[in-house]
């Protein structure tokens, strides 16, 4: 069986997509995995190469199948309609913000035709992505747009813990106020779909709560007997593995023990913070829902250490390794 091809735009050129994709792709251990395929502008990613003194070649190539796919060689899809010589490194940049979008767009043509099986996306900048006069707020949103799809669900992984969030970037307020039965159920059914395309087994979802020890049947909120409990019951007979909901200190522990498949968390802040800090830079977001897999580093540009050379790739090791697992399962 030959290895997937992984689609790697590399982000924002000004932050540390291009860096941290060179260095990553210099880990021969990736290639023993999968065939990594970068979209970039070449030039721009051999000044970064020159600058990082890292002995590496590009093998310019027009479509993935004629890639070489060998350690210390790194395949290249040329995106470089925008010239980058005078693009600030470390700066918000309209040039950055159209160049990066341009590579996701690319990938995302490929990644839709077969062409190839899964893409790990190096961060891009929201600011320099409106100065480019691009609508979109971020990655999930462009790839919506692109593929068609209404509403695409986000995972975070970290080592054996998977957790889905029912609200992203709300208000705490508004999050909490987001949490309503419908919504619930909805969620569970779409985390469950998700883990059956991903090849998960037993598929196990465990429903964090909202209140402190989810409330201690009502004296500090309601909402785990008035929203969550109902919820979960009503996924069981719908044919979930839901369980919950279970206190938010204690629920991760019990997935990352092997107790569950997944979590469901509330609201951003309440998984962000479970994942992160378990191991911050192995942390990957997963997007499911898309006609391919896509998977991401959890960490911007890092506009204050872009061009100095000390940013770390394990996160985009990571995010390569775990797209290259998930496209040969799903």
């Amino acid at each position: 069986m030959s290895l997937p091809v992984i689609a790697v735009p590399v982000g924002d050129p000004a932050g540390v997509g291009p860096e941290i994709v060179l260095k990553a792709l210099g880990n021969a251990e990736i290639y023993r995995l999968c065939r990594p395929l970068v979209y970039a502008d070449p030039s721009h990613m051999q000044r970064t190469a020159d600058s990082l003194r890292l002995n590496i070649s590009l093998n310019l190539v027009t479509e993935p199948a004629s890639g070489l796919y060998q350690p210390g060689r790194i395949d290249l899809i040329p995106v470089n309609r925008i010239d980058l010589s005078a693009m600030p490194i470390g700066q918000i940049s309209p040039l950055a913000g159209r160049s990066a979008y341009e590579c996701i767009v690319r990938a995302t043509e490929d990644a839709v035709s077969g062409r190839v099986a899964a893409m790990a996306t190096a961060p891009i900048n929201k600011e320099a992505i409106k100065a480019a006069g691009i609508e979109f707020i971020g990655h999930t949103e462009m790839l919506a747009a692109l593929t068609g799809v209404a509403d695409p669900l986000t995972m975070f992984q970290v080592h054996n813990l998977r957790v889905f969030f029912l609200s992203r970037h709300l208000s705490l307020q508004q999050a909490c106020a987001f949490v309503t039965r419908p919504r619930l159920v909805e969620c569970l059914l779409k985390c469950d779909a998700a883990l059956k395309h991903l090849g998960v087994k037993g598929r196990k979802i465990a429903v964090a709560g909202l209140n402190p020890h989810c409330g201690e049947h009502g004296l500090f909120g309601d909402e785990e007997l008035r929203e969550i409990g109902p919820a979960v019951l009503e996924a069981q007979q719908l044919g979930v593995s839901a369980f919950g909901p279970l206190p938010a200190d204690s629920v991760f522990h019990l997935a990352l023990s092997g107790r569950f498949d997944a979590v469901l968390s509330l609201y951003h802040d309440q998984g962000h913070i479970a994942t992160k800090t378990y191991d911050f830079e192995r942390t990957i977001s997963v997007t499911t829902g898309l006609p391919f897999i896509r998977t991401s580093v959890d960490h911007g540009t890092a506009f204050d250490i872009s061009g100095t050379g000390c940013a770390s790739s394990i996160s985009m090791e990571e995010a390569i390794k775990i797209a290259a697992g998930y496209a040969l399962t799903s």
